[in-house]
């Protein structure tokens, strides 16, 4: 359930009256699209990564609201993920980055989608069992050895291309470590672009158009910038956040984060000194103490591994913190010097309220962890 609070501020609230939720700021993602695209030389475009979920925060608001200011590729891991945003109406390209079975080509065609080669064989299973021609991306392997043909084949590549079901319009690889600044990485990455274009070259010199080419995601734009491709793929960078804080880019990019976290007071009580928290009564009152129980947990993606962490929460405009262990559905804060704190008010885990922010980054670094997972687990539960 998504309900529109406010158009002037493009504030989208997911599941308001429930016991957590969600808010996504528009303008926020909006700005976070025009300052990333400033950075792509001319004739690249704009590829919204909005797989799982949209990294968490609604991949059908998220689409929606990305068509509406001009964004006309997306990329998602599966077909089920790409079947559901064109039945929720969102237009343009869809490249579906994953592995589909080749019996499920028929929905390719179907939903007009795009398919990753994963490599020469599912290319040929897929021509195979298409009943039509299918539109689909080639993906290099040029070093992550995880899906992609070695771009050395160029041989078995280039057959590829007379397969008569088989719409070649574009390839790709991934930069597997552009977010690191070591020199190894450096080099790495280096050796991954220049395998990439090469590969490109070879098979334009054989008759093969490749199509559009791309092979930067977030870090490999921020780190790399200005390479001679058409599309540039924006995952968590567009939704305003880094995998991880304090980490050194070649371009520094002022991002906005767009989701917000909340859930609700459901009880406030009081504390003697030596009385215990949670599970396994691991935090202990010294003294006496008022606390809160707040309607959110590990089910909703909260990691467990937050408990005993000092975790910070914002209520009435202040910062306290988690206590104990985190529990299934809901975890307990500190209220003692927030006197006014009653069922029902609103705690804020990631976003503003008051003069302070709490950022995905830093809750993602206690978990010991990146954003992407952090982000991509929150499901907020409808019960």
């Amino acid at each position: 359930m998504i309900t529109k609070i406010s158009s002037d501020a493009m504030i989208f609230r997911l599941m308001p009256e429930r016991r957590a939720w969600k808010e996504l700021q528009f303008e926020n993602l909006a700005w976070n699209v025009e300052r990333l695209k400033a950075l792509l030389p001319e004739g690249c475009s704009f590829m919204a990564v909005v797989k799982a979920d949209a990294y968490g925060h609604g991949a059908v608001p998220v689409c929606t609201y990305l068509n509406r200011i001009g964004i006309r590729a997306f990329a998602v891991a599966t077909i089920q993920e790409a079947v559901k945003l064109r039945k929720a109406g969102i237009k343009g390209e869809i490249l579906i980055l994953g592995y589909t079975p080749p019996q499920e080509a028929y929905l390719l065609t179907s939903y007009d989608l795009i398919q990753t080669a994963v490599d020469c064989a599912h290319a040929r299973a897929l021509n195979a069992a298409a009943p039509y021609p299918v539109k689909v991306h080639l993906k290099l392997d040029t070093g992550m050895h995880r899906l992609g043909e070695r771009a050395e084949h160029i041989d078995a590549l280039a057959a590829l291309f007379t397969l008569p079901r088989l719409r070649i319009l574009g390839m790709y690889s991934h930069l597997c470590a552009a977010d690191s600044q070591e020199i190894d990485d450096i080099l790495f990455t280096r050796s991954q672009i220049s395998s990439f274009l090469r590969t490109a070259q070879v098979l334009r010199e054989k008759d093969c158009d490749p199509g559009k080419l791309h092979l930067q995601s977030s870090y490999g734009v921020l780190n790399y910038p200005g390479l001679p491709l058409d599309y540039a793929r924006f995952g968590i960078a567009m939704y305003g956040l880094l995998s991880s804080p304090d980490q050194k880019l070649l371009e520094r990019v002022p991002l906005r984060p767009v989701l917000s976290l909340h859930a609700r007071i459901a009880s406030v009580r009081d504390l003697k000194p030596g009385e215990t928290v949670s599970y396994g009564r691991h935090f202990r009152a010294e003294a006496p103490m008022r606390v809160a129980a707040v309607t959110i947990g590990y089910a909703d993606g909260l990691p467990r591994s937050l408990s005993g962490k000092d975790l910070p929460v914002l209520l009435h405009g202040r910062r306290t913190r988690v206590l104990g262990n985190i529990c299934m559905d809901q975890l307990i804060i500190d209220v003692t010097h927030i006197p006014d704190a009653r069922p029902g008010d609103c705690v804020t885990l990631l976003g503003t309220d008051g003069s302070f922010t709490l950022r995905a980054e830093e809750m993602a670094e206690k978990a010991g962890t990146i954003t992407n997972e952090l982000m991509s687990r929150l499901h907020i539960r409808e019960d």
